[in-house]
């Protein structure tokens, strides 16, 4: 055996060896662990913040193919509530916690062990590599999990919908628009969750490692909370224009536009009819979800590792 694969079985075994619960991820009850805690974290967040993602879906379909004053998440808020009611800020919420599940136990459960193996396989565990893992878990995790999101945008839409229930809506939309239909949105979807998952997660583990070397803070909750304040910062201005297009796409019906061949020319028509502006229609209410959920995620999530015996992310 070469130098260079004796130090790269050695740097693996590492890993291994640094808590050896790690170990167990191959078994059934430890794959439980390992994807449970991730799925039961996003949920929780995704639960508290539900309301402002109805929000933001509302906000990026402002004005669809024109340009003019955008209405705020604070007016917005108040209209929702005066014509809708308290419920409409629910829309939506089975399919969005059914998603975040199974979409966040894969998106979160899948970093690690890609992390792991691009260190096995070139021997390093730079950002970049960890930028690579998260891309890969993001879009492997959206594009299995594509139909959940697109019923849960479409349900937060239209409020009409709310008596009629998710099942008897997916099932209109697959008599109606075919069983494709449900993975509309996808390509832009998986770019996005690629972009969010990179920029998340590589974000969240370096700014530990920068943080632990440099400052006093030590693995706890502020390294934590710091951590992930700083994920949901910067993942917001890199997937916003992403979402929106996401958005865009899937409430293509819905909507008054005529149709969108695919997310290039989509975000290219909001480019030409809206402006470098429309690309961030809602980032607010992005940030003003993303950046507490991605908080409520970390810390929830290092917290249930710690009690099943895993290492912190």
């Amino acid at each position: 055996m070469d130098g260079n694969s004796s130090s790269r079985n050695s740097s693996l075994s590492g890993a291994f060896k640094f808590n050896e619960k790690r170990i167990s991820a191959s078994s059934a009850s430890g794959a439980l662990y390992h994807f449970g805690t991730s799925g039961i974290s996003v949920a929780v967040a995704t639960g508290l913040t539900h309301p402002l993602d109805v929000l933001k879906v509302r906000l990026q379909m402002q004005l669809v193919g024109q340009r003019g004053p955008l209405i705020g998440m604070g007016p917005l808020f108040v209209q929702v509530m005066k014509n809708e009611g308290p419920k409409s800020l629910y829309l939506g919420l089975t399919p969005a916690l059914t998603r975040s599940l199974l979409y966040g136990g894969l998106r979160l459960g899948l970093y690690e062990p890609s992390k792991y193996a691009c260190d096995w396989a070139f021997g390093s565990n730079n950002i970049l590599f960890k930028i690579a893992s998260g891309a890969f878990a993001g879009a492997i995790s959206t594009a299995l999990t594509n139909p959940v999101e697109f019923l849960k945008v479409r349900l937060q839409m239209n409020s009409d919908l709310r008596q009629r229930g998710p099942i008897a809506e997916m099932r209109r939309i697959v008599s109606k628009e075919g069983i494709g239909a449900l993975w509309k949105g996808v390509g832009p979807a998986s770019v996005r969750a690629a972009a969010l998952t990179a920029s998340q997660l590589a974000t969240y583990d370096e700014s530990k490692q920068i943080l632990v070397n440099w400052t006093p803070l030590e693995e706890g909750f502020y390294l934590h909370l710091t951590s992930s304040t700083i994920a949901g910062l910067v993942s917001t201005l890199i997937t916003a224009p992403i979402d929106m297009v996401k958005t865009r796409l899937m409430l293509q019906r819905e909507s008054v536009v005529g149709s969108y061949k695919n997310g290039f020319h989509c975000a290219y028509q909001v480019l030409h009819t809206e402006g470098p502006r429309g690309l961030y229609k809602g980032g607010f209410a992005i940030f003003a979800r993303l950046g507490p959920q991605t908080t409520i995620t970390f810390i929830l999530c290092e917290k249930l590792r710690k009690l099943a015996g895993l290492n912190a992310i």
